[in-house]
């Protein structure tokens, strides 16, 4: 089945184009291994790259508890990294593309997903 095309854009060809187009062949077949996966959950995620790779670090946004802030007269987030992906900027770009499908997917069906926490909060 043939995704829609609605421009130029590179997340909007079909799939079989763009498998042609990043590998000069028609038909690419992909077993998973899942066997050694894991699992994790993230809040938060920050980057940094070289010359040659893109580093993701992924992680949660954890409060300080107040008795560890040393009378800190501000609040304290540490962010606790779990896990470290490095990959080139070939796979980050298409990985780019995928996450960026998949949000409009979901804004489509659901609505806007509003980044501003101060505008998504209700008042009471």
């Amino acid at each position: 089945m043939a995704a829609k095309r609605e421009s130029g854009n590179a997340e909007d060809k079909p799939i079989e184009e763009q498998v042609r187009e990043q590998t000069g062949q028609r038909q690419i077949r992909i077993r998973v291994d899942e066997r050694n996966m894991r699992t994790g959950y993230a809040n938060a995620f920050r980057t940094n790259g070289t010359a040659e790779e893109v580093m993701l670090d992924f992680g949660l946004n954890l409060l300080n508890p107040v008795g560890q802030q040393q009378q800190q007269e501000q609040p304290e987030i540490i962010f606790q990294v779990n896990e470290r992906v490095i990959m080139n900027y070939y796979s980050a770009k298409r990985l780019a593309i995928t996450l960026s499908q998949l949000i409009r997917r979901h804004e489509e069906r659901f609505g806007e997903l509003e980044l501003d926490v101060t505008k998504r909060t209700k008042s009471t």
